[in-house]
Parts: structure tokens; sequence; C-alpha cells
């Protein structure tokens, strides 16, 4: 009777034990640490297809390629229907009730203009892919923001340099009336006049509520300017592309499309775009890399991405990594802390190939500058650019001598 008692009585103790170790494993998978991505851009409005849900499936893309094991991911998306005040209020709510460590895409420059100063002050991280002032890492540079893919700057020096090179010495620029646009015809005319153009006049236009551009088209045309400079984006970018060439503006002047993409040049058609001149980081026929990522997205998308939406798929691989890297529970704590790391680490992805993030948060890989083709070049509705020129990564953006960034001194 003893012996059984004893038998018995182990057997509760290892019942017991095993009871609390399976708790205590449940419990450990339950505690993992959790990652939250917000992904907010223009869902609905002008810039829906450049970023939009596109955008959303290439963050997660990256997450599900990078299959983080000591750590589960969470991607949320929001619309801001670029209005800044919109943006903050969907971030501050991401950020103090549903545990969001990192913004992405952003968008609209005002949009992101008004998050830098909300990531910094919760301490947490904004990443702009589709934003394209140069002040995110000039004037409104913070330790908790990063930019990621092209920006005014690069666009300019790639394409308005580019052009006046080639003969394209005056300009004509039409621009939307809010600080993207301002920012885009700026950095044009510093490079337009540094080498040895002119600007011959320029017009802003009502954002977002123009949708006819004919009496800004007839200006630009009796201006006797040899570039129509296109400072608009998206459905803007689109229409005013349609409009130039049934005015028969594109017979008179080069079209220089200053912020642009393979979705816009797609929904223009090939037809009308022939012969506009861009730049993009990105290009889903560049190389074999780029090829690849197109190969795996493919199934999962419409729209083909474009650079901002393949800059969603680069930096949140990058951001994954860094935390990986450190540590989830500390990436979570410290959003400088973590932008500080993804500055340390190299970047390498299939979209970009390898690049590095400088110390004013700007991400830094080469700019190509295309030439859309011509109907009989192309053998499909994607098949849209060809590559006239690189500029290397280190000189195809603003210089760090230029002190843009007031927490960067050189």
């Amino acid at each position: 009777m003893t012996v059984q008692r004893r038998q018995m009585g182990r057997r509760i103790i290892l019942g017991a034990a095993a009871a609390t170790a399976a708790t205590a494993g449940a419990t450990r998978a339950q505690t993992r640490p959790l990652i939250k991505i917000g992904v907010m851009n223009d869902q609905s409005g002008p810039y829906r297809d450049v970023n939009g849900p596109t955008g959303v499936i290439c963050a997660r893309q990256a997450v599900q390629e990078f299959a983080a094991h000591d750590f589960d991911v969470e991607v949320l998306s929001a619309d801001h229907q670029n209005k800044p005040d919109v943006a903050v209020s969907l971030a501050r709510e991401w950020f103090d009730q549903r545990g969001v460590d990192i913004i992405i895409d952003i968008a609209a420059t005002s949009c992101a203009l008004a998050l830098a100063s909300i990531v910094k002050e919760k301490n947490k991280i904004m990443i702009a892919t589709s934003t394209a002032s140069s002040d995110v890492t000039g004037k409104a540079c913070t330790p908790n923001s990063m930019h990621w893919v092209f920006d005014t700057y690069m666009e300019a020096k790639s394409t308005g340099g580019a052009m006046v090179r080639a003969g394209g010495d005056s300009w004509y620029f039409i621009t939307p009336n809010y600080a993207f646009g301002e920012a885009t015809q700026r950095d044009t005319t510093r490079f337009v006049e540094a080498g040895g153009g002119k600007v011959l006049g320029s017009q802003l236009y009502p954002f977002p509520e123009t949708t006819d551009y004919s009496a800004f088209l007839v200006k630009a045309q009796a201006s006797g300017a040899k570039i129509l400079g296109i400072c608009g984006a998206g459905a803007d970018l689109i229409n005013m592309i349609k409009q130039a060439h049934e005015f028969g503006l594109s017979r008179t002047m080069n079209l220089a499309a200053m912020v642009a993409y393979t979705t816009d040049m797609r929904a223009v058609g090939i037809e009308m775009a022939a012969g506009t001149r861009l730049s993009e980081t990105y290009y889903w026929d560049l190389n074999e890399r780029t090829r690849a990522f197109q190969k795996r997205i493919q199934p999962k998308v419409t729209l083909w991405p474009n650079m901002a939406q393949a800059g969603d798929y680069s930096c949140t691989l990058h951001y994954l990594k860094t935390v990986q890297d450190m540590g989830a529970a500390r990436a979570r704590l410290d959003g400088a802390a973590t932008v500080a790391r993804m500055k340390a680490m190299p970047t390498d992805d299939d979209c970009f190939g390898p690049g590095r993030i400088r110390e004013d948060g700007r991400k830094i890989h080469p700019a190509y500058l295309f030439e859309v083709k011509q109907p009989a070049e192309s053998k499909h509705e994607w098949d849209l650019y060809k590559l006239i020129g690189t500029t290397p990564a280190e000189d195809a953006f603003r210089p760090l001598s230029d002190n843009a960034c007031p927490m960067v001194k050189v």
C-alpha cells in the first residue's frame, strides 16, 4: 500500500510538472513580442495607384519573406486622404491605442512633414517611401525619420540636369500649390540654372481640385520654352500628359515628368507617353534581381509595383532585419535607437540592391534616367522604359556638405 501511494504521488508530481511546463510554454507563445507596422498612404485619391493597396501588399511581402522566428509582425493600413490633420490623428491613435511601432509610405509631403514631428515626440519611426520633398532629410530631419526611394533633389538632378545637358535649356513649369510641388520646382530650377539653362515661366494650380489644365498648357506653349516640367504627380500628371497630347503641345515641347512612375505611364498609355523622360530608382526589368522580385509579387497585385511601392518592401525588410539584430523588445522601446541601428547596417534587397542610410536619414542607391518607349518598341503593357542614363548612388542625392539637415554638420 505504501509503495502504491509513493507511485501515485510520483505520478501526481510528474503530471503537475508537465502541466506547469505546458502552461509556461503556452504563456511564452502568447507573450512573443509583436511588431506592428503601419502603412499610411492615399487609398482613395489622386495617389492611390502610386502607393495605395499595392504598397501595403509589398510591405506584407517583405514580412512573409523575412519569416521572423523571435517575434510576430502585424501590418496595418490606413488612408490619410492627403490631409495632414487626418495623418496626425491616425498616427496618434496607432501609437497611443494600437501599439504601432513604425509608419511607412506616407505619400503627400504635407503629411510626412507633420508626421516627422509626431514620431520624434513619441520616439517612434517614420520611413517616407512615396514622399517627394527633399525637406524630409533637410530642414525637417529628425533622429526618428528616414527617406527611402527618391526625393525632389534626386529627380531634379537626374532628369532636369540631364535634359539641360542634352540641349533642353529653356523650361516652363506647371506646379501644384503645396509643399511637394514647390520643392520639386525649386530643386529642378537649381539644376536647370546651374547647367546654364533658364526658366521662362511657371504656373501654380490648386491641388487637388484641378482637373482641367488647358489654360496652363496654352501659357506653357506660348512661352517658347523647349521643356515642360510637370511637377504634379499621380492623377494630375496623367491628366496633364493626356491633355498636352490632345493640344499637340508634345510636338513643340519635350515633356519632363519630374516625379513619375510606371503606374502613371501605363495609365497614360504608351502612345501618348512615348518620349517622356523621367527618373526612377527601381524598375521591374532593370536586372535579374528586380525581375525575380516582380515574379514573386506578380500573382498578388493588379498594378505592378513602381519604385515607391518597391520601397515599402525594401524598407520593411531592412527594418525587420534590424529588429532581429537588436531584439524586438529593445527595438520597440526606443525608435531613435532603432533608426540609429538601421543606419549602421548596410541595406540590400532585390529591388534596390546594396545601399546604405546616411546620418540625415537619406537612403542611398543609384538613380536611373528613363525614356518611355515608342509603341513599336514595347512588347506588353508594362514594358515601358528604356534606360538612357545612371547617376551613381553617392552622386544621386543632396550631399551632406550642403548642411541641409540641422542635426548633421559636416
